[in-house]
């Protein structure tokens, strides 16, 4: 047997976590096995399992956008059945979703693909400029629905930014309590930012590092651009020469704002593009970067079946370094 091997209980050679998985495990050192092993489950589920890169199919955008703004063109796509068949298929690391999609399919897709639980949404039938969701699950849900995780949006610069870091202070304590795994959507919005701003870099690690403070194992943030919002912070900047001019170090730069990398970060997809190619150099950056992975819903299930499980394919293979 070679050195280093480690032996099971009946002789054999035991399987165990990749050093990667280990390494980032190790970063959560104040939490309880619990936690540890639902976070291990996103880790080691799908094509990617055990590489520490992920790919996750979030289906909110019914509640967030509407349904025809986010099924019609994709008609299959009104039944939640077919948002979690395409993560499985696809060999996504997990599915999330509201809780009436997660109710519809949960007991059929048992223990097939991590299941994380979005426990608040907003919808745009009185969509303010100062953004606060409602509270539309609870974590009792999520563990009797055998989700994972918890998933729950913040909006720093919203003049209700404050109420959302309170409540998700509460949930994300009894989410770790009862041993599941804490996702934060931390999306800059609000009248006190431009709309250049919610995407900006210094604005986008911020609310990446605010979601890392309030206690997030995984923080899905929006890609970055250029931009600077805040003058002082243009002044740290440009005296420390932060890189920013590609895409990639802007990535790294939001995920070096996670306690130095020692946090999972995930990109949002945002809007579906019509050019496959345009989310995968997206995705190279996010690699090239040290970001984590991509959720990435509207660009998956707004295209036909066939070609989305294609594109995820393609996705997939650059986080996995099988395509430069």
């Amino acid at each position: 047997m070679a050195a280093g091997t480690i032996v099971g209980t009946l002789g054999g050679p035991a399987k165990g976590h990749t050093s990667r998985v280990r390494e980032i495990l190790s970063w959560y050192e104040s939490d309880n096995p619990g936690v540890k092993t639902n976070l291990a489950r996103l880790l080691n589920s799908g094509r990617l399992a055990g590489t520490g890169k992920f790919v996750i199919l979030p289906v909110d955008q019914g509640f967030e956008h509407g349904p025809a703004r986010s099924f019609a063109v994709n008609p299959a796509a009104y039944d939640p059945n077919y948002h979690i068949e395409l993560a499985l298929a696809a060999g996504c690391n997990a599915y999330a979703a509201p809780l009436g999609f997660i109710e519809s399919v949960a007991a059929r897709h048992a223990g097939e693909i991590p299941l994380i639980l979005k426990m608040n949404n907003h919808d745009l039938l009185h969509d303010e400029k100062d953004p606060l969701p409602a509270v539309t699950a609870s974590v009792s849900d999520a563990l009797r629905l055998g989700c994972v995780a918890i998933g729950f949006t913040i909006y720093p610069g919203s003049a209700h930014a404050q109420t959302m870091y309170e409540q998700i202070r509460e949930a994300g304590e009894e989410a770790k309590a009862c041993g599941l795994a804490v996702v934060v959507w931390s999306y800059p919005r609000g009248s006190s930012l431009s709309k250049a701003g919610e995407t900006a870099l210094d604005v986008a690690a911020y609310a990446a590092h605010i979601a890392a403070e309030l206690g997030a194992h995984v923080i899905k943030v929006k890609l970055p651009t250029e931009f600077i919002e805040q003058p002082e912070a243009k002044k740290a900047y440009e005296n420390a020469n932060v890189p920013r001019a590609t895409l990639a170090e802007r990535v790294r730069h939001v995920v070096q704002a996670t306690f130095d990398g020692h946090r999972i970060v995930i990109f949002s997809g945002g809007p579906k593009k019509d050019s496959d190619d345009a989310v995968f150099d997206e995705a190279r950056a996010i690699r090239d970067g040290g970001g984590f992975g991509s959720i990435i819903g509207r660009n998956s299930f707004q295209r036909p079946r066939e070609h989305a499980l294609k594109f995820l394919e393609t996705i997939i293979k650059i986080y996995a370094g099988e395509l430069t």
